[in-house]
């Protein structure tokens, strides 16, 4: 591939990465334009939810020998009640990255543990928090992005939090997991983050 090739590739994966970055800041005001009605603000959102994990899954890279095949599918898992029905589903439908399909799956603790390691993307349920210490010994050092939604998941050990603050989703990031994990996060992703540090005892911090 000659210079003039590596630029245009280059400057094409910024402008995606722009695109991205974009989108991530318009669903993050969405849900406090939408939030008529408890119903309405449930629905809105798990909706911007699912488009962050679309989002997540075009800032993060990872080892080149988790997929077997060029045209493997990256396998987003939701583990516990599924808080988003089908609506994650109509948000990858059609999508690709990089070649590859989005595949969405749902697991359930003791039945389909042995799932967990086919997922890059785990999403974990509020359902779960019961679980989640026994869910980070499992998935420690797997190139799985974890993504959580309750209090102290990313300084315990996850690499992503979704929070609301002010009626807005917003995200936590863990560095430290995310190294474990030998995942790659894009600093425009990170940029957008709030850096929490890991716990030492893999506890929520105070």
């Amino acid at each position: 591939m000659g210079n003039d090739d590596y630029f245009h590739s280059g400057m094409a994966l910024m402008r995606r990465s722009r695109l991205t970055v974009a989108v991530l800041l318009c669903l993050s005001l969405a849900l406090g334009a939408n939030a008529q009605s408890s119903d309405s603000a449930a629905s809105s959102e798990y909706l911007i939810k699912a488009g962050f994990i679309y989002n997540f899954a075009q800032l993060v890279q990872w080892p080149s020998v988790v997929f077997s095949q060029a045209d493997s599918p990256i396998v987003i898992g939701i583990l516990g009640t599924d808080p988003f029905g089908t609506t994650i589903d109509r948000v990858v439908e059609n999508k690709k990255l990089d070649g590859r399909n989005l595949v969405v799956k749902r697991l359930k603790w003791g039945k389909d543990l042995k799932d967990l390691k086919d997922c890059n993307i785990l999403f974990v349920s509020s359902s779960e928090k019961e679980h989640i210490p026994d869910l980070f010994n499992m998935v420690k050092w797997l190139p799985i992005l974890t993504i959580g939604e309750t209090p102290g998941f990313a300084t315990r050990g996850g690499i992503i939090n979704l929070t609301l603050q002010d009626n807005k989703v917003r995200f936590e990031v863990n560095i430290e997991a995310a190294k474990q994990a030998n995942l790659n996060i894009s600093s425009r992703l990170l940029a957008l983050a709030r850096i929490v540090p890991q716990s030492a005892d893999g506890r929520k911090s105070e």
